[in-house]
């Protein structure tokens, strides 16, 4: 099968969502499928066959000055014409079978449907975040789980200003919401895969038809037990307001024996090393950001790992990692984090916004319990979050996808 992968990058370092495309590919190539990539030219994209006709470069960040080129940047953010013309290049040349998109938002935007729509391409998105019911993408208003944009009025964002509380900035991405909701702009995408159960019943509650929702998780490698002794707690991630770090960290200022490493970077960082010496002073290591290969060395060594988020995770590959290694994770209530983590099984599930209920929960994730709640979290990630499981259902949707096209008149 010739399968194009699209993205507006193509690094590892463009996110989780990048680096699950780059996986899955990988992991198709090795089946002996044709495989290949369109994103955005960039000089940090990883090689690629077609990257000569990729989509031009967009300046996210510093925005222009002045009011017309802010206004052309906008429209350009919302369907960009240059994106929808590079496409139908790539499309003729390598004549796809199937096309799977992932992050377009922005630097592609939907416009890239369009050549496939008439060129009759079948489409499918694996959904990362709550982008196509939620303006700016997660569910937060101030910092507090917000759904009020599932009416499909998309003005909620304006109002309550959602993005960074700028009102222009929060207006424009409510606008863009409408625009691609009342032009149907996603129209063309056969199937949404959603990694958690929760944001399928997010997208369907936002008015997308439940026939082109489909619960699809994400899958992960097992890594070998660590014959090491397992000492201390473990967060990775991004060091940013909605992962809730900080409450960590209150909880381990709960528990003086405890030591907690802290494996990422963000925009929170020297605030909470600020705070960490507070609560716990000598007690909490930041590491900054570190290649793949030594967090999982990390998770493997850890006696716990903890993702205390105050909003609606999706499916955060950090959790699976931890499972394939065989850590434990202690999780809060929200989003698809109670469908990965089986509470007193594989680890435990706490209220959010409770550092006493995270200290709690590292009490009781020790010693013996810890080791058997760790083994139980490998043998659910070998059972349910395989590659091979995880490719054959992928390659189930789009034998679906082919065959119906096949059958059309």
């Amino acid at each position: 099968m010739r399968i194009l992968h699209v993205d507006k990058f193509l690094r590892r370092s463009g996110g989780g969502a990048t680096g699950y495309m780059l996986d899955v590919a990988a992991a198709q190539r090795g089946a002996g499928h044709d495989v290949e990539f369109f994103s955005v030219a960039d000089e940090a994209n990883e090689p690629a066959t077609y990257e000569a006709s990729f989509a031009p470069h967009v300046q996210m960040e510093p925005p222009p000055e002045g009011v017309l080129a802010k206004g052309r940047a906008f429209a350009r953010t919302v369907w960009s014409p240059g994106a929808a013309g590079a496409m139908d290049d790539v499309v003729e040349q390598f004549r796809p079978d199937v096309v799977h998109l992932h992050n377009i938002y922005h630097q592609l935007t939907p416009s890239v449907l369009r050549p496939l729509q008439r060129r009759g391409v079948p489409a499918v998105m694996t959904v990362h975040d709550y982008k196509l019911v939620c303006p700016t993408y997660r569910f937060l208003d101030k910092q507090q789980p917000c759904t009020a944009c599932l009416d499909g009025r998309f003005r909620h964002a304006v109002q309550k200003r959602c993005r960074d509380g700028r009102l222009g900035a929060s207006a424009a991405m409510a606008l863009e919401a409408r625009v691609h909701r009342s032009t149907g702009a996603y129209r063309h995408v056969a199937k949404l895969l959603c990694p958690s159960a929760f944001l399928r019943d997010k997208l369907e509650q936002g008015g997308y038809e439940p026939e082109r929702l489909l619960h699809l998780p994400l899958f992960v490698d097992v890594v070998p037990p660590s014959r090491g002794p397992r000492e201390g707690v473990l967060f990775t991630g991004r060091l940013s307001p909605e992962k809730g770090l900080d409450l960590l960290v209150r909880a381990i200022g709960q528990l003086p024996d405890e030591q907690l490493t802290v494996v990422g970077d963000g925009p929170l960082r020297a605030e909470l090393e600020a705070l960490a010496e507070q609560q716990a002073p000598g007690r909490v290591t930041f590491t900054g950001h570190q290649p793949k290969a030594q967090v999982l060395d990390r998770l493997a060594a850890a006696r716990v790992a903890v993702l205390p988020a105050r909003w609606y995770e999706n499916q955060p590959l950090g959790v699976l990692e931890a499972m394939a290694c065989g850590t434990p994770m202690v999780v809060t209530d929200m989003g698809g984090l109670p469908e990965l983590v089986q509470d007193g099984l594989t680890g435990v599930v706490v209220p959010p916004e409770d550092p006493a209920a995270l200290a709690t929960a590292l009490r009781q994730v020790r010693g013996d319990a810890a080791a058997t709640m760790g083994n139980a979290a490998r043998r659910v990630a070998r059972a349910d979050f395989s590659p091979t499981t995880h490719l054959t259902r992928v390659l189930e949707v789009y034998d679906g996808l082919l065959d119906q096209r096949s059958r059309l008149p």
